[in-house]
């Protein structure tokens, strides 16, 4: 079943491509028509893509892995940041640091350091300041916070990226492609989708089109974490059952003890009712 219609997609511009004179030829099979000089995206296949990507995704979500969502444009970071933190994704829309992938352990570093700022203003070292020293620190936690906040709590590499506009985010799609990450894209007319796994043509430039397909993303990758919720508990009552199954032989061996005894007293009744039986008998046989 689709997880999004056509309607929706028709509403939101998604078709929208863009100036024909610009087009990029190797998103020809994605392109429907040329309206009044600005390309048409064929909105049956983008919805077929769609489906393709939000089960990737969803699977990756149930697996309990990480999808790093890329989107420093105007008009899609406010949109993907609120929701990749809504289903507990890392994203990054302010600016995309060299090296955030292929250095990451000197990106995980500069988190720390940001982690070291957090504790020192806990623990009061950060009052025992010059006012000087503290105005530094406080400018250098800002900078690390607006560029590396919404990754702070990645601890290692990202299983996948989602992209917005993959001319904007070259960097972020060649990283990723030197280390052998998918990446899943937005990609416009306008765009070479080569470098890209999961290509999903749609317009990357209206903020109504981005959100569109976001939720349609996102609502799979919460399916895929209430799946891999449902699985964690039903594997816990197994656990808790273990016990009871456990305990169970030492219980068989006390009715077994019990049965013994019974077995050894048996004996003793049963002489008593062979020989009665003969007695009653014996005057129906005369």
């Amino acid at each position: 079943m689709s997880r999004t219609n056509f309607q929706e997609l028709l509403d939101a511009g998604v078709h929208f491509g863009h100036l024909a004179r610009k087009w990029n030829p190797k998103m020809a099979p994605y392109i429907f028509d040329q309206k009044n000089g600005i390309h048409v995206i064929d909105l049956h296949k983008t919805i077929v893509k769609i489906d393709e990507a939000a089960e990737e995704m969803k699977q990756l979500a149930k697996s309990g892995r990480k999808i790093l969502f890329v989107a420093t444009k105007k008009q899609a970071k406010d949109v993907v940041s609120e929701k990749a933190t809504a289903v507990g994704m890392p994203s990054v829309t302010e600016r995309w640091a060299g090296g955030m992938l292929t250095n990451f352990p000197t990106i995980r570093k500069a988190v720390k350091k940001m982690s070291t700022i957090d504790k020192m203003k806990e623990d009061g070292t950060f009052e025992k300041l010059a006012k000087r020293e503290r105005l530094q620190v406080d400018r250098q936690r800002a900078k690390l916070e607006k560029n590396l906040g919404s990754i702070r709590d990645m601890s290692r590499l990202p299983s996948a990226l989602f992209v917005v506009d993959i001319q904007k985010e070259a960097n972020a799609v060649k990283e990723a492609n030197r280390l052998n990450i998918p990446v899943f894209a937005m990609v416009d007319t306008c765009c070479d989708p080569t470098p890209i796994d999961y290509v999903i043509p749609a317009n990357d430039d209206a903020t109504k089109s981005i959100e569109c397909i976001m939720n349609a993303l996102c609502a799979a990758i919460a399916e895929g974490l209430e799946e891999r919720k449902l699985e964690k508990d039903k594997e816990a009552v197994p656990e808790e059952g273990a016990e009871e199954v456990k305990e169970a032989p030492a219980g068989k061996k006390l009715r077994a003890r019990k049965g013994a005894k019974a077995a050894e007293e048996a004996p003793a009744a049963e002489p008593v009712q062979a020989e009665a039986a003969p007695a009653e008998e014996a005057p129906a046989a005369e």
